[in-house]
């Protein structure tokens, strides 16, 4: 049997912040700053149409009219775009676990199994191992499209880039100094976090909100139908709907997921049972794939409600290199999501369907040869309404949204890169928050640019012309 590779040697603090300072003679900070479209970019209508090929054909139009909405929302829909421009831009060369679809509302509020509010991002679907500056430039341009809509000033909204980068850098290099467990155990308590705001206003709302939305998990959200008898889930069309010839699927995914985990949580899900599932149309970048809600109860009609999500390939995945060691896409987000989340659901798990032998129906997502099998990955229903505490306060209150972000999204990279060469990198002046917030106005502009052709392509005008 061959000998596993020798183990990298570790490196001090010194050492690792030497390397740091060295990265920035090779890629200056200042570098960051750079855009330009590419002579051969490819046109976004036609990297979302093939990404379309593996979708639900019939909520293609859901998609597109979400993303018409406004030049942020085509940001949102539109990360595969973002993620072939951001190949061509310089990278320092620091990887870190990245979110892949870094925008401000993928963030928000879950509850900790003790009950309490913490603060993360929480979508995953793109993540992957990729330069950390990418995360960084997704979510500055997000906060400057939507400071944009919210009606500040072209410096305002470059301010939100500029604050939220520089938060960043100072976050990485607190957590610079801790220990890698002292890192790993570290999230934001949003309680603390709010009561630390400094807009007033912004500070009272919010922690209202949150006071009356901790509660909402005691009913399920809303989703189960009041029938003690045979306990269902509520259809919503056009969002949430039952689709019966997707039902078997739905529930063989379940059953293939209860099957293979650990003993542990066999110890528990062995007193449930699958009772109904339904078809929910999810999120503006996710619509079109396949998501399902599986209603599991005890005997005595308890709940738990579990989803069912497609997991198809990371957006970051052609231009950051192989994911190692990953047979299925939904384990590359269950993995992605342990790795950067401080409070990872429990439930987390992957499945996959059937092997796909044709008979393609309405509601099929159309798989390429290489793909016989949907990839799926499982986790606990959130709470919408906690989740979207977040982007509530954040219209009036954005920069102390900015700063809640950055500092969630250094504490996620410190978890999987390393913060001493990061924040060493980054240093203590204005350098790369400039750079950032350079790239973030720029780009800003190249996608309304884009959202302006998309919307008059899938609007129908060029045909009428």
């Amino acid at each position: 049997m061959p000998s596993s590779p020798a183990p990298a040697p570790l490196l001090t603090r010194k050492e690792r912040c030497k390397e740091g300072q060295k990265l920035r003679q090779s890629v200056p900070r200042t570098t960051h700053a750079e855009w330009s479209p590419a002579q051969n970019r490819s046109e976004p209508l036609d990297l979302l149409t093939r990404q379309n090929a593996r979708r639900i054909t019939s909520l293609i139009p859901v998609r597109y009219e979400r993303m018409r909405a406004s030049p942020f929302a085509f940001l949102r829909g539109a990360a595969i775009v973002m993620a072939a421009d951001l190949s061509g831009t310089p990278t320092s060369g620091l990887t870190v676990q990245a979110c892949g679809d870094c925008h401000l509302a993928n963030f928000g509020s879950y509850a900790s199994p003790e009950g309490n509010p913490v603060f993360d991002i929480n979508d995953f679907d793109e993540t992957f191992r990729a330069p950390f500056e990418w995360d960084i430039k997704r979510l500055g341009t997000s906060f400057v499209l939507a400071g944009l809509e919210t009606g500040l000033s072209s410096h305002g909204a470059r301010a939100l880039a500029e604050l939220m980068a520089r938060t960043y850098g100072e976050e990485m290099h607190r957590l610079s100094r801790l220990s890698p467990l002292e890192v790993w155990l570290n999230r934001i308590d949003l309680k603390d976090a709010i009561a630390h705001f400094e807009d007033a206003k912004t500070r009272r709302t919010t922690e209202a909100l949150l006071k009356k939305r901790l509660n909402s998990t005691r009913n399920s959200f809303g989703l189960i139908a009041d029938d003690r008898n045979a306990p269902s889930l509520k259809e919503r069309p056009p969002l949430v709907v039952r689709l019966p010839d997707q039902d078997d699927t739905t529930r063989q995914a379940f059953a293939r997921y209860v099957d293979t985990q650990p003993p542990e949580r066999l110890a528990l899900l062995k007193h449930y049972i699958l009772r109904d599932v339904i078809f929910k149309v999810v999120g503006v970048g996710s619509v079109g794939t396949f998501c399902a809600i599986g209603l599991f109860t005890t005997a005595d009609k308890e709940p738990l409600l579990l989803q069912i999500k497609e997991a198809q390939d990371s957006v970051f995945a052609p231009y950051a290199g192989p994911a190692l060691h990953i047979h299925n896409q939904g384990e590359r987000v269950v993995t992605g999501q342990r790795i950067m989340q401080a409070v990872s659901d429990s439930f987390l798990g992957w499945t996959h369907s059937a092997d796909d032998n044709g008979g393609q129906s309405g509601t099929e997502v159309q798989q390429p040869a290489s793909h016989s099998r949907r990839q799926f990955y499982v986790r606990r229903v959130k709470d919408t309404r906690l989740v979207a505490i977040g982007t509530d306060f954040a219209q009036e209150g954005l920069k102390d949204y900015a700063k809640l972000c950055a500092r969630a999204l250094a504490r996620a990279h410190a978890r999987s890169g390393d913060p001493v060469a990061i924040s060493s990198y980054l240093g203590k002046g204005a350098a790369f928050a400039d750079a950032i917030a350079i790239f973030s106005v720029a780009y800003a502009a190249q996608t309304k640019q884009d959202w302006k052709k998309f919307v008059e392509v899938t609007s129908g005008r060029l045909s009428q012309t």
